[in-house]
Order: structure tokens, then sequence, then C-alpha cells
């Protein structure tokens, strides 16, 4: 068993650091909000701490799951310095590349600490059901010390390559989901508009190539126009965003990702910032109304 930190209990990070704490793993949490890291104490077997320095010190491991670059650094940078030598860093948050680079090597200098690049996919569902697939980067002898221990909320974890790649395969995620999202939007918007019966669809569409995880647990949703759950449009674009940018880096061609990026910013102005992301079909229903 290894002692280890939490560090942002989100939808994402709560229930994570709880698997922890019931796979036997010695746990201390720390949110920027105080309040969740005490309540999150009162659930599980684990002690809230006020500071990132008290949460981190002494552990094994240390896992951050945070909103983007500019939280990762704010929070990184003194928990490195608290950090024992030798422990592990281990980012969950989906960030950038470059970020995930820096981190490596500025954690190697801060006492030969080693970092994970370690974003997940799956959603606040896996989360909270131990199913998370995590996409990991970094050295490969590291990641061999932090696997077994993310296992605890793992039904799938990969070792991708060198520092930054696990946030690069996240990219590639999201990139596939935003493509896939939209396309089921358009599918099931165009059987509406053809009086075909949703369900028949589904049931004749999701046994072929068709196929996805989005046909198969979002559709019933989208048709009944409920989006009040799962990932959220703002984090979709803020993927997104990371996504395009690395595209501009390293000269790869995104036309539909940035055509979907801008569909979610419709979506966004129609008050769907924190509607799930299969929420794409709104601004297709939203159209048929006449409105913009």
């Amino acid at each position: 068993m290894a002692d280890t930190a939490f560090l942002g209990l989100g939808v994402m990070g709560f229930p994570m650091a709880g698997h922890l704490a019931a796979a036997g793993h010695s746990v201390r949490v720390w949110n920027r909000t105080g309040e969740k890291a005490r309540r999150w104490a009162s659930h599980h077997e684990g002690h809230a701490c006020a500071s990132i320095e008290e949460a981190v010190d002494g552990a094994d491991i240390v896992f951050m799951c945070l909103g983007d670059d500019a939280d990762v650094r704010d929070v990184a940078e003194p928990a490195m310095e608290a950090m024992k030598d030798r422990a592990i860093l281990v980012d969950h948050t989906t960030a950038s590349a470059e970020l995930a680079r820096q981190l490596h090597d500025a954690a190697k200098e801060a006492g030969g600490i080693g970092f994970i690049d370690a974003p997940v996919s799956g959603g606040q569902a896996g989360a909270e059901n131990g199913q998370l697939s995590i996409m990991c980067g970094g050295d490969r002898v590291v990641f061999e010390r932090a696997e077994p221990v993310m296992e605890a909320y793992a039904k799938a974890i990969t070792y991708a390559g060198e520092a930054g790649s696990g946030q690069l395969v996240k990219m590639v995620n999201q990139i596939c989901i935003a493509g896939l999202v939209q396309g089921l939007s358009e599918g099931l918007h165009f059987a509406q508009k053809s009086g075909l019966d949703p369900e028949t669809v589904i049931n004749a569409v999701s046994k072929g190539a068709a196929q996805s995880w989005q046909m198969e647990n979002r559709w019933r949703t989208m048709v009944d126009g409920e989006f009040d759950f799962g990932f959220a449009v703002n984090w979709m674009r803020k993927d997104l965003r990371i996504a395009l940018e690395e595209g501009r880096r390293n000269g790869a061609r995104l036309p539909v990702t940035a055509l979907v990026d801008q569909f979610y910013a419709e979506v966004q102005a129609m008050g769907g910032e924190r509607w799930d992301t299969s929420s794409l079909i709104a601004r297709l229903n939203n159209a048929d109304k006449g409105k913009p």
C-alpha cells in the first residue's frame, strides 16, 4: 500500500481519491475550496489538509486532477518543492503536452521526483465506478511504480511513451469524440426529420460499423433533449483548444475538429456551458425553431 496525496477534488478527483482509500492506500487530500476536502474526509478513510505542502509531505505518490495548464502550474510548483526525493507526481489533468514536458524536467531537478502525465477518459461515471482509461507519458520505470496504485480507479492503463505522450493520446481521444458526437447528432436529427423512430434506428445501426460508446450511451438523452450531466461543454472546448494549438505546432490538419469547436461555441451561446457534450444536437434543433 502506498502513502498518497490527491490534489483537486472536482467531479473526477473526488471519487478517484475515494477509490484509492477504498483500495487500502493512505490518502491525504487537498482542494482549493477546503470545505470540499473536509467533505471528502467525512465520506472516506483519509485526511483533509489545509495546504498543498501538508498533503504531499512524506507521500510516495502525489496525484493531481485540476482544470487547465495554469491550475497545474499553480499546484505543481509548491507540491514539488515539498515532496520527498524520488517521490512521484502524477497529473491526471487534461493539459498541454508542452507543460507535461516542462514539469517532467522540473521534477527531475527537484530531488529526482518522477513525473507522469496521465489524463483520463471515461467521464464522471467512469471516475465514480473506478472504470477510467488512463493514457500515460513519462519515464517507463516511473510509470511502472505508479501503475499498480492507479489501478484503484482504472479499467485500462496505457503507457504511450516519453513525457507529453499521455496528453497527446488524450488529444486524439477528444478529436475523435468531437467528430463522433457531431455525426451522431446529425444522424439522429436526420432520422427525426425523416419521421423515423429513433429507437428503431439505433437498434438497426448500433450493431454495425456505426456503433460507438456515444451512440450506445447518449442517443436517448440526445433525443429527449437532456444534457444536465456528464462532461461539460466548457471543458470540451478547453480540450479542443489544446488539441488545435498542438495541431498548429505539429502541422496536423484538423478541419472537422475546428468546425465542431465552433459548434460548441454556439451551444455555449445558447446557455449550454455546463451541458453534456452530446448537446451538439441542441443547436440543430434550435435552428429548426428559427433561432440563431
